[in-house]
């Protein structure tokens, strides 16, 4: 059965329930629209209906921070490590909306710290542009921008599931990146958000990096090559997943880091 008969489905059986019919008035009253239904004894259409159940999918933030200095070059790093995002969020994508609406967005830090993708819900995603390789590495930067998205309530509203943070970094930061990311690791969001980090490549800063992680069911990831970034991102989209579709997506899963290279699907 596929998505749209399924979420059909489901709708069609609170059609005569008074109190969903209530919350349906209630949702187009709230929005300011004019609804003939509500002073009627009328059913609502399917589509008001799929309106409704959509407008009530929170969204769940998933933050990548991508580290794409100079030393990232190479089909090993920024290649793999672009094949691995667009992978996810095609993955991601396609994922129920029912519960949780994945956003996702990647703040870069190569030589300048850009919005690569801002939050976007993962549906709604163009086509990804490729990280280019080059320039110095201004994690402080990265973290004060990825601190202000956390506290800015028209980007992850308060009603949003905890998010997730990704740091991926093959460097040591260039920059005063200290105070920073202590304010980042401080404040209350971040506090609440699942943080997970790779490291990529041998001259990673492992004692930075493993400060960023809160989660300690995941250790400090590992990449020393472009199977690595894949299984990583591989492991990170099954655990969004499984959140997203769970009754309660606000409730941390276990992370099951082995999967086998069969199930990873690359040409090399």
């Amino acid at each position: 059965m596929g998505f749209a008969k399924y979420h059909e489905d489901i709708v069609s059986r609170f059609v005569n329930n008074q109190y969903f019919q209530g919350a349906v008035e209630m949702n187009y009253y709230s929005v300011g629209k004019k609804s003939t239904y509500k002073k009627s004894k009328e059913k609502p259409t399917m589509s008001e209906l799929k309106q409704f159940a959509m407008a009530e999918a929170r969204p769940l933030p998933i933050i990548v921070l991508a580290d794409n200095s100079g030393s990232m070059e190479g089909v090993d790093k920024i290649g793999a490590l672009n094949a691995a995002l667009k992978e996810m969020i095609d993955s991601l994508a396609k994922e129920s909306r029912l519960r949780a609406d994945i956003h996702v967005g990647i703040v870069a830090f190569g030589g300048t710290v850009t919005q690569h993708l801002p939050l976007t819900s993962a549906h709604a995603i163009p086509t990804l542009p490729e990280l280019k390789a080059d320039g110095a590495t201004p994690m402080g930067e990265a973290f004060a921008l990825v601190h202000s998205w956390l506290e800015d309530k028209s980007l992850i509203p308060s009603r949003a599931y905890r998010p997730v943070i990704i740091l991926l970094s093959d460097g040591q930061p260039t920059d005063a990146w200290e105070e920073l990311f202590k304010q980042l690791c401080a404040s209350d969001r971040a506090q609440k958000a699942t943080r997970l980090a790779m490291a990529i490549g041998a001259d990673a800063d492992e004692t930075m990096l493993k400060q960023f992680i809160n989660d300690k069911e995941a250790p400090l990831f590992y990449a020393h090559n472009a199977r690595d970034i894949h299984r990583f991102f591989k492991v990170v989209t099954m655990s969004v997943s499984t959140r997203s579709t769970s009754p309660n997506p606000n409730q941390a899963v276990p992370i099951d880091w082995s999967i086998p290279d069969d199930d990873l699907d690359l040409d090399f």
